[in-house]
């Protein structure tokens, strides 16, 4: 009986000569950028959740790469055993923890989408909610790749520069949330000069080749005044070039039911003019409840109690100011507190005390997803620094959810 490893385990054989078997003969490969274990299992984890949409060649270095696999974990099996294992590795459950996980791919998906600087997955959920099946996914991050292969069972490709266009599936709706630093305010605002701002043209790349039906693209709302408009402007205008009708508009995650003030723009785009005529951004506001957020006090960790010197210094600067529980006190860049019955936009790189829960404690790990609209059977797997970059860096799922449900209705 073959061993069902966990997941994180998987990446934990020895280096093995990229190689594999095409049309008889041996070759060497480049999957993409660099090779390393790591590359192999992302590989190897999109061929067992995608077997039947891979192509030839591609189908062949994912069960080479099993191979290789397989041949280190049990070396007892011979080459014949060896093969049929790795030819029937779905069957066989070999990787039953890359199965077993909280959000898995539909059985009977109605369509298929990739996700391009998936983070941890903020974007996918409300598309796999609705039958979608991810067939590509890719991400840099170290840290946020172990969260997303937690949840979904799928080793995120990595640096999206080194992947082929052509190596992609296709897929009828591309989803990115492309790096926003270049473009928030938070940062230096340069634009297209920095290496991150011009992810956007990955995304393009991808976009000429496979042309998906649809398109949905997330970033900071800053985007669109950037360099007085010519940024977004160029990003517009090369949609409108590789045939997408578009529409955008700026949501705020207040507006579907989170207490988080947090402005996105939102860009949709349609192969189809009458999809994206029948395209609407108006949603019904839905209320939100801080008290739904809050974890009960008993289960926070002491970790995340703040110094009293840094509660003693609130409670002077709030004097004579309306203070009211639940609340989340915000200190802004100037160290002017406000008290309110919501939080101010999480941001990856800010102080561990800017967002304090009735003025005294920091948001637990699980009080920062909810905050993003993650449901709570989203797993967390890494220390709770990495869940703060991580939220910061993330997308609010309702949000995405309410604009998923129109695009999926006219794909």
């Amino acid at each position: 009986m073959l061993a069902k490893d966990k997941l994180f385990n998987l990446l934990n054989y020895p280096e093995k000569t990229n190689r594999a078997i095409v049309e008889g003969k041996e070759i060497e490969i480049k999957v993409y950028g660099e090779e390393s274990n790591y590359n192999r299992m992302a590989m190897i984890s999109h061929f067992l959740h995608n077997t039947d949409l891979l192509k030839e060649k591609e189908r062949a270095i994912a069960i080479e790469y099993l191979r290789d696999y397989v041949s280190s974990i049990h070396p007892e099996y011979d080459d014949e055993y060896t093969s049929k294992v790795c030819e029937n590795a779905v069957q066989l459950d070999l990787f039953h923890d890359l199965f077993d996980v909280p959000f898995p791919a539909p059985k009977e998906p109605k369509f298929t989408f990739i996700d391009l600087f998936a983070g941890i997955g903020g974007i996918r959920i409300p598309f796999g909610e609705l039958d979608g099946k991810c067939v590509f996914s890719s991400e840099w991050d170290k840290a946020a790749q172990t969260t997303y292969t937690s949840n979904f069972g799928e080793i995120p490709f990595g640096d999206i520069t080194k992947i082929k266009a052509d190596f992609i599936p296709h897929h009828d709706v591309l989803l990115a949330g492309f790096p926003c630093q270049a473009f928030s305010i938070m940062g230096k605002m340069k634009g297209f000069d920095d290496t991150r701002g011009t992810m956007f043209f990955e995304v393009a790349r991808i976009l000429d080749y496979h042309h998906p039906k649809a398109i949905l693209l997330e970033n900071v709302k800053q985007l669109v005044s950037h360099d007085g408009g010519k940024t977004f402007k160029v990003i517009l205008e090369t949609l409108d070039n590789l045939g997408y009708y578009v529409k955008w508009k700026i949501l705020n995650a207040l507006d579907f039911g989170l207490p988080q003030k947090r402005e996105r723009v939102i860009i949709v785009g349609f192969m189809d003019k009458d999809a994206s005529d029948k395209f609407n951004f108006d949603f019904e506001k839905t209320p939100y409840n801080l008290n739904n957020i809050l974890e009960p006090e008993e289960n926070i960790e002491t970790s995340l109690i703040a110094s009293e010197e840094i509660q003693i210094k609130r409670q002077r600067k709030v004097e004579g100011k309306e203070v009211f529980y639940p609340s989340i006190w915000h200190e802004n860049k100037s160290g002017n507190i406000s008290v309110l019955p919501y939080a101010c936009a999480l941001r990856t790189g800010a102080s561990y005390n800017y967002l304090l829960v009735n003025g005294y404690r920091r948001p637990s790990s699980r009080e920062l997803l909810r905050l993003q609209g993650f449901p709570d059977k989203y797993n967390i797997v890494v220390s709770h620094t990495e869940i703060r970059k991580q939220t910061g860096n993330s997308v609010a799922v309702p949000m995405i959810r309410a604009v998923a449900n129109k695009i999926v209705q006219l794909i």
